[in-house]
């Protein structure tokens, strides 16, 4: 068994510095600790739209920014596509790839006999942004994914419960890190004229399976007395912006895109209530980092969310569920505190260092490998033959 640093090429998101989802950020966070132990880290990165500067290193890690075609449906596969060609001439001892949807260039990767694993992300084909045709590429995208990949990386258990089932395909369970954020300073806030405890939180990019529209049409049913802050947006999205806006009265306040992580980190650590509508992505960063700002959480129903908040966690499903979670928020400090410090607690079972440590022993595994078919392939193959044998 080989020994020593490995080369690790990360591909397939907007890349570092994280300024854009839990992608981003787990690269960030996951890549500069592996710097740090002495492996050598090449993230591809989307060239900014605008032409600004382009950085060669960040936190260690080399950057290698390359163009895409900025079109929803197009983006990510044609930068993904590009970043798998820079790859084969630059040769790697194990590549992690980012999302399903980039499955179509896996075999270019397999070819080159570069060991592979895909981290499948939540169910994006349940999401309403892709339409029929889009929802049909990404159920064949995870096909292709369970083929062509030496692992799959699963951040959820309920992730890795369907990879079971669909697909008798084994996942490796890596989670995200919750950051512990301290609610000290309160200075960014004055820039937006809040205070701290004075507000209601959420934080999503703004696409029907966040819910932010349902947030907001039962937040202006309540009697709430803190404003709703709102912090998100999306850039093909503009039909939901429009509804969610509709929906809103002048309790809620608009923030756009918080690009600055000083002033997000104060508005988590600082509300009284973290509001967080996702429902298909598996375990999300937002979510974590609102647990470790020791914030009070109401989240979405969903099998996901209530993994990570377990007891900490309160939940709706509809904007009629809403008002009467406002109202106890509002009416009950104490309980609030108890909440917000239950979710420190829950945060602690989310550990970046961890999280890098389970990335290093994975890529290891892969380089050390075999340059047969993928094992999931074999897998899959066995299975089969004992099904034909039964």
């Amino acid at each position: 068994m080989r020994t020593g640093p490995l080369s690790i090429a990360l591909v397939g998101t907007r890349g570092v510095p994280a300024h854009y989802g839990g992608f981003e950020t787990a690269i960030e966070e996951v890549g500069r600790r592996l710097v740090e132990r002495g492996h050598k880290v090449v993230v591809y990165c989307r060239r900014p739209a605008d032409g600004g500067p382009q950085s060669e290193e960040y936190l260690g890690m080399k950057l290698v920014h390359l163009p895409a075609m900025r079109r929803r449906t197009l983006e990510t596969l044609s930068h993904t596509g590009l970043s798998v060609a820079h790859l084969l001439r630059h040769r790697t001892d194990a590549a992690i790839v980012f999302n399903a949807a980039n499955a179509p260039w896996l075999p270019l990767v397999r070819a080159a006999k570069i060991p592979v694993a895909t981290h499948v992300d939540g169910l994006e084909w349940q999401r309403a942004k892709w339409g029929p045709l889009g929802s049909r590429y990404y159920r064949a995208c995870e096909s292709l994914a369970v083929r062509w990949s030496d692992a799959l990386i699963a951040d959820a258990e309920g992730i890795a419960q369907y990879y079971t089932e669909e697909f008798n395909a084994p996942t490796s369970l890596i989670t995200y890190g919750a950051p512990l954020l301290d609610a000290g300073p309160t200075d960014r806030l004055a820039e937006l004229g809040l205070e701290a405890g004075s507000y209601h939180l959420v934080v999503a990019r703004f696409e029907p399976e966040n819910h932010v529209d349902v947030i907001v049409d039962g937040f202006a049913r309540s009697s709430a007395e803190l404003p709703l802050v709102v912090v998100g947006s999306a850039p093909y999205s503009d039909d939901y912006t429009r509804r969610v806006h509709s929906l809103a009265d002048s309790r809620v306040r608009f923030l756009g895109g918080v690009w600055d992580q000083e002033q997000l980190d104060q508005l988590y650590a600082n509300s009284a209530v973290y509001w967080h509508g996702h429902s298909v992505g598996g375990t999300n960063p937002s979510l974590l980092r609102a647990l470790g700002a020791g914030t009070a959480v109401n989240a979405y129903d969903v099998g996901f969310n209530r993994e990570v908040l377990r007891s900490a966690g309160e939940f709706f499903r509809t904007a009629a569920d809403i008002p009467a979670l406002v109202h106890s928020a509002e009416s009950a400090p104490k309980t609030l505190g108890s909440r917000a410090a239950q979710s420190r607690v829950e945060a602690g079972r989310y550990d970046w260092d961890i999280v890098a440590g389970d990335y290093e022993r994975l890529c290891l595994e892969l380089r050390n490998r075999d340059h047969g078919p993928s094992r999931l392939s074999r897998r899959k193959s066995a299975a089969s033959a004992a099904s034909r044998s039964s």
